[in-house]
């Protein structure tokens, strides 16, 4: 297997030379399978000669993981072990992996080794290809059916849907990312799941692989079905993010124009009726109908006002622009 140049020095350098990747893990009660897993990622960028950090990040561990992480980080120089003080959960514990690589290139995978580290060669080898992301493909999963298998293509079908990023398999941890893809990505609740779709927001080019995809040798799943709803709570975050998070006037302005319309059509229905024909209104349900939608009305505008003061207060006081550029040609000087 060949890398290319960009991603190829002859061995693993000392901890100064230029890095050609940072692997990131998120580890939670992996004491068994965490040697193993190090071992295994260390044998695959190796062999495949790249100079690589790999940043394990507990996320407050209780079975002594934390223990063999601080071993194993005093007797290697090419691990980077992170200790978070409590359980903050997946996406946490990535972003703090993200903060913490010095690479221009970062791979996720999974503590569980479900992910094969073997495959990391090849997503570099896509990821140089000119793409932004590339995400792996558990084509061939090696999970329960009911449990895990049918809610997983519930949840992408509905995820591609929504996004308008369609892949096969956004749960997979293993991906490539180019860095300054999630360098300024702000992580929270489950929304590790959604990357390419907030790397999509970006403008970012994505393609996904299919990747090996192993039964887990140690331990137990930490996902079960409860964890649906925080999908689909967080789906409605990205949802939001892509279609109105730099106008949110347009949503919760329209709504609101629409419902002060609706009021404003019925109340001049009921004043006819009670003027022209001397109908009494006092009793009609759509006497409260108007009133409770001129009121909520003027709420849902007035929440888009403020939404719109909001996000130009984030973007300015970051100075972070509402836009990006992928790349600036210059003309050749004379």
């Amino acid at each position: 297997m060949e890398i290319s140049p960009a991603l190829h020095p002859s061995r693993i350098q000392p901890a100064l030379s230029p890095l050609d990747v940072s692997v990131v893990v998120p580890i939670h009660n992996e004491v068994e399978s965490l040697p193993h897993l190090i071992s295994a990622i260390a044998q695959a960028l190796s062999d495949a000669q790249l100079n690589y950090e790999l940043i394990c990040v507990d996320d407050g561990s209780t079975d002594g993981s934390t223990e063999v992480l601080k071993q194993e980080a005093q007797k290697r120089n090419d691990l980077v072990a992170v200790i978070l003080r409590r359980n903050y959960g997946q996406s946490a514990a990535m972003a703090a992996g993200f903060k913490s690589a010095r690479s221009p290139i970062i791979v996720t995978l999974d503590g569980d080794l479900q992910n094969d580290p073997a495959d990391i060669p090849e997503l570099l080898m896509k990821l140089n290809e000119g793409y932004d992301l590339v995400s792996g493909w558990r084509k061939n999963r090696q999970d329960a059916a009911l449990t895990r298998l049918l809610p997983s293509k519930i949840a992408n079908a509905m995820i591609g849907k929504v996004t308008g990023v369609k892949l096969h398999d956004y749960g997979c941890s293993l991906k490539a990312y180019r860095t300054e893809i999630v360098a300024d990505m702000n992580l929270y609740g489950e929304l590790h799941r959604f990357l390419p779709a907030l790397a999509f927001i970006e403008g970012a080019r994505i393609i996904e692989i299919p990747v090996r995809h192993h039964a887990r040798r140690y331990g137990k799943s930490k996902y079960g079905l409860g964890r649906t709803i925080r999908v689909l709570m967080d789906l409605l975050t990205v949802f939001f993010m892509k279609k109105f998070l730099t106008r949110p006037m347009h949503v919760f302005g329209g709504f609101g124009i629409m419902s002060m319309v609706l009021g404003f059509g019925l109340g001049l229905y009921l004043t006819i009726l009670k003027l022209g024909f001397g109908a009494s209104i006092g009793d009609r349900p759509l006497l409260i109908l108007a009133v409770v939608l001129l009121l909520a009305g003027v709420q849902l505008f007035s929440f888009g006002l403020l939404a719109e003061l909001l996000m130009r207060t984030y973007h300015e006081s970051q100075q972070r622009p509402i836009y990006r550029i992928r790349e600036v040609i210059e003309p050749a000087p004379r």
